[in-house]
């Protein structure tokens, strides 16, 4: 990272220092919330603008290098602007000079960074940020190493007394299958107690199948070069499993803060590479070659990019186990997908989105070990009263093995609408001048969690 000037350093601490120890002075007024888009690799900042906010202005001011990575965002929010149903109307001001960074920090023309992109910066992106006195909204992950756990840590307490608000963007939280194992896991009658597992039998599992070919907004999506380079995308034991341990968290300890020094206990973690070849390479990235940067990860003119992880840990004393997969592409009509498994001592939910579910989430509840099947199917019912009170529309239908809950398509709102969730989420904590009290601690442990398994695994 280039040094600041001193003009520029001056005024950063002028500006921080004006807002330190201040009201956040957010409303909810219109046009009051200023986004600045900071060096947009990841496709996730286009979609946080696939739609308006009346508390949102509509001029972007974006500070970017030149190059591929840029031309893509602003296609994307073009494509926004152009759509036949709902266009929106943002207004991208561009700044793409070297000094980018140096440059939005001191020029200070919005109160709001975001940030997706490439993760070996994105750490230095959000202290450096915090530090001048702004709020961030972050893509995941905001840490891919020890190092930047660490750097992390530092934007947290700085964000603190800046009185900013710094909040990564988890979507799945948005998912009706995960806002349904959290509340079902609420109702004692029906869900029993989360059961503690063991290692060889842990009692909450979650995995992810991602694909590095897939469609977004309608068009294939075109990944950064640098995306299958580990050291600027991280591992995938770093960067999806953000997602699902964030859930293991926000469904299992529900407003619980949780402290990563005494609460979470790593125990075992590994890796492994996904092998591309240099044509798809090319195809997802459009390129005609392959980037230095990548060569040394070639082995028999394959690319192994490591991509894939798993870990296993204790948290609160509950073992569970988090995994993910990426290929190159999905099995015909197939798409990501995601695997859940909570044990309670009377049901267990279990998540399945393979074929046979026409790879839509599905909600499945079966009875606990020991449980009298005619007794569990009255809890069940009984218990999901207060489901069906709070979600019309929402049933539980008879199986073999025990239940499905069939949720209405209406629930089901894709990946792409919760960004929008997560931005609305955030604009009301910016009005609230703070996040819960549990957020910020909870977001440390799950860095500490993802950082620790790629240590372990790396080590292995």
């Amino acid at each position: 990272m280039k040094n600041l000037s001193f003009i520029t350093l001056f005024l950063i601490l002028m500006i921080s220092a004006c807002k330190t120890d201040q009201p956040s002075g957010f409303t909810g007024a219109q046009h009051e919330v200023q986004l600045l888009t900071l060096n947009p690799g990841h496709f996730h900042a286009a979609l946080v603008q696939k739609e308006m906010y009346n508390q949102v202005h509509p001029r972007v001011h974006i500070y970017a290098p030149q190059g591929p990575d840029l031309d893509l965002h602003l296609q994307r929010i073009e494509r926004f602007n152009q759509r036949d149903e709902n266009p929106t109307q943002w207004e991208s001001i561009i700044y793409t000079g070297d000094d980018y960074l140096e440059r939005m920090l001191a020029e200070a023309r919005g109160n709001v960074v975001m940030t997706a992109g490439n993760n070996r910066l994105k750490t230095s992106y959000i202290l450096q940020s915090v530090q001048a006195g702004f709020n961030v909204l972050s893509d995941k992950p905001m840490a891919i190493n020890g190092e930047s756990f660490g750097m992390l840590q530092q934007a947290f307490a700085v964000a603190e007394q800046n009185n900013v608000l710094l909040y990564d963007i988890m979507t799945e939280r948005y998912a009706i299958t995960s806002v349904l194992l959290r509340e079902i896991a609420q109702i004692p009658g029906l869900f029993g107690e989360l059961e503690k597992g063991t290692p060889e039998d842990p009692a909450v599992v979650k995995e992810s199948v991602h694909h590095f070919f897939k469609y977004v907004a309608g068009a294939v999506l075109q990944r950064p070069p640098w995306y299958f380079d580990v050291e600027q995308q991280g591992e995938g034991i770093v960067d999806v499993t953000t997602h699902l341990v964030d859930l293991v968290q926000w469904t299992c300890f529900p407003d619980r803060i949780i402290n990563y020094r005494t609460d979470v206990q790593m125990i075992d973690a590994t890796r492994r590479s996904t092998p591309v070849t240099k044509q798809q390479f090319m195809n997802v990235t459009r390129l005609d070659y392959i980037p230095e940067y990548l060569q040394n990860t070639i082995k028999d003119d394959v690319l192994q990019v490591y991509a894939n992880g798993e870990m296993l840990y204790k948290i609160n004393g509950v073992h569970a186990r988090v995994s993910v997969t990426w290929d190159y592409v999905a099995p015909e009509g197939g798409d990501d997908t995601h695997y859940s498994l909570m044990k309670g001592t009377k049901t267990h939910m279990i998540v399945e989105q393979g074929e046979a579910q026409n790879y839509i989430p599905v909600l499945y509840l079966v009875p606990a070990p020991g449980q009298a099947r005619s007794q569990w199917e009255d809890d069940v019912q009984q218990g999901f009263e207060r489901i069906t009170q709070a979600f019309p529309g929402i049933e539980l239908a008879a199986t073999a093995e025990g239940f499905k809950v069939e949720v209405p398509s209406h629930y089901r709102i894709g990946h792409e609408a919760h960004f929008a969730k997560v931005t609305e989420k955030y604009l009301q904590f910016l009005i609230d001048g703070k996040l819960p009290d549990w957020e910020v601690p909870n977001m440390l442990s799950k860095y500490y969690t993802t950082t620790r398994a790629y240590e372990i695994a790396r080590e292995k």
